[in-house]
């Protein structure tokens, strides 16, 4: 009788939990590519890789120009003085640390940027989702990163994109 009352309860907790368990609806977003491919994600990239790649070749030729610099410095090293010498040498490096610390600045200038460009994307990409999950009754959104498998029609990125791009069609990073 004990075993009978048991199998009845269980019974009883599978066939009432099925239904509520059957009408939860599970999507997939795909955040890297929504990022990385919407208008406003590409045109925060494309400025920042442009930035980075001026500032490198700015930083490139300050460069040759400061080791220039040193193998002058060198090459006259027997013919200066001592005391002119130590003087250019100071220079010289005065030079090379201000070299470096604008290099660090840019460099976290645009780090900065980034994270700025990103934080904002995701600002904006969260109302489209809260608004997409309401009208479409969903129950759960999952990052594609963190999901083995799976179709292909529960998958929302483009839709979101989509909006996205409408919503933000730049950045306007200066």
């Amino acid at each position: 009788m004990k075993y009978f009352v048991k199998l009845f309860v269980i019974t009883f907790f599978l066939i009432v939990s099925i239904p509520a368990m059957a009408e939860q609806k599970i999507v997939v977003l795909d955040m890297n590519f929504v990022l990385n491919q919407s208008k406003a994600g590409k045109g925060a990239q494309d400025f920042l890789k442009e930035t980075f790649n001026n500032n490198a070749k700015k930083f490139s030729d300050l460069e040759k120009a400061l080791k220039k610099e040193e193998s002058d410095l060198l090459s006259k090293k027997n013919i200066l003085s001592k005391e002119d010498y130590t003087k250019k040498s100071d220079t010289l490096r005065k030079k090379v640390i201000d070299y470096q610390s604008q290099r660090r600045a840019s460099l976290d200038k645009i780090a900065t940027q980034r994270a700025e460009s990103k934080k904002i994307l995701l600002q904006k990409i969260s109302p489209i989702v809260d608004s997409y999950i309401k009208e479409n009754n969903i129950s759960i959104v999952i990052d594609k990163k963190n999901m083995i498998g799976g179709l292909n029609e529960y998958d929302i990125t483009k839709v979101i994109v989509e909006k996205l791009n409408k919503e933000l069609p730049s950045l306007n990073l200066k």
